[in-house]
């Protein structure tokens, strides 16, 4: 019996996330965040490849947040070239050049809609 040549398909995959994100994402996890979500923008005209948005319940959960993101990439030696709003905590910014983290409180994230304003980026998945 004659073996058929077998057809090869080519598959694509997206490139999986950098380490640092990934790094980043579990540290928000680890500190309680709610409702995160990771936006590819890499096919949007973006200053960046990743958004990270998630939710503090409180100002104090939104700095531990942010904290426990800049410690565990610290720890990798990647320090963020900005960070912005840790002084009122509603809403804060770290930038990662690559991927930027944004810590909403409830109402702050509400009143932004990051997620409605990149509606075009696709949702990476997040495993707890």
């Amino acid at each position: 019996m004659t073996k058929t040549p077998s057809r090869s398909r080519k598959r694509t995959t997206a490139p999986r996330p950098s380490t640092e994100l990934t790094l980043a994402v579990a540290a928000a996890l680890d500190k309680k965040a709610i409702d995160l979500v990771v936006l590819d923008l890499r096919k949007a005209a973006a200053f960046t490849d990743y958004f990270v948005i998630c939710t503090g319940a409180n100002t104090r959960q939104v700095q531990a947040i942010a904290d426990g993101i800049k410690e565990a990439l610290a720890r990798k030696g990647t320090k963020p070239s900005v960070v912005e709003g840790e002084g009122r905590g509603d809403w804060v910014l770290i930038d990662y050049f690559d991927f930027v983290v944004h810590i909403f409180t409830v109402a702050t994230r509400d009143f932004y809609g990051l997620e409605r304003l990149w509606g075009d980026a696709e949702r990476v998945e997040v495993s707890a």
